[in-house]
């Protein structure tokens, strides 16, 4: 039997998956986009690279059956189940302080970038600089002209995807704290998360 995570809203978790392990990640509300990396737990100058993954899949979109690469052009994770409409981002970075300056805040507002570091610490781990997540729901697509599009997400309460971990890895989420731009919905509210780590060879 398997218990739920949490990632609380506008937080960030660290993960530990051994390899052949799976985590299903679920978006409790359906409006939640999450920020997500993964970093090879024995070596974290190596993670999941969204240009690699791109390049290997010749693809700007993720799809069930993909594999995301590592900056070193090995497997990090198999995308192996995805039961929402499919609208996941590896475009965009993951928002920093000084996006929420331009949007007008004052005041600090807690960002993506922030949670990643925040998470990996509870592991005694840095990263050497903050990589492109994979945005798990984010509603992204590409104008005629190459234009980023953003719309509000399309999955619903309790929509999820499975991802295989290829070697041991430390995963890490942020539960977006965007609330000025409907990224999290039309509501700009952000909310929790909830995932699973299953054994080798199950499925949720």
């Amino acid at each position: 039997m398997t218990t739920l995570g949490l990632v609380p809203a506008k937080q960030g978790k660290a993960v530990f998956l051994r390899k052949g392990e799976t985590i299903e990640i679920i978006n409790t509300h359906g409006n939640q986009v999450l920020d997500t990396w993964a970093f090879n737990a024995h070596d974290v100058t190596e993670h999941m690279s969204m240009e690699h993954t791109r390049s290997v899949n010749s693809s700007i979109y993720a799809n069930a059956g993909d594999v995301f690469s590592s900056n070193r052009r090995r497997p990090m994770l198999k995308f192996r189940k995805d039961t929402s409409p499919g609208k996941h981002d590896m475009l965009l970075c993951a928002c920093n302080k000084e996006l929420y300056t331009e949007l007008g805040c004052t005041e600090y507002h807690r960002n993506c970038e922030d949670n990643l570091r925040e998470a990996l610490k509870e592991f005694y781990l840095a990263p050497p600089s903050t990589p492109s997540p994979f945005n798990l729901f984010m509603n992204v697509v590409t104008g005629a002209n190459g234009e980023i599009l953003r719309s509000t997400p399309a999955s619903k309460a309790g929509d999820s995807v499975e991802l295989v971990a290829e070697m041991d890895l430390l995963m890490v989420f942020s539960s977006c704290p965007q609330d000025i731009k409907p990224v999290n919905g039309p509501a700009c509210t952000p909310s929790d998360m909830h995932y699973r780590v299953l054994a080798p060879g199950t499925s949720a």
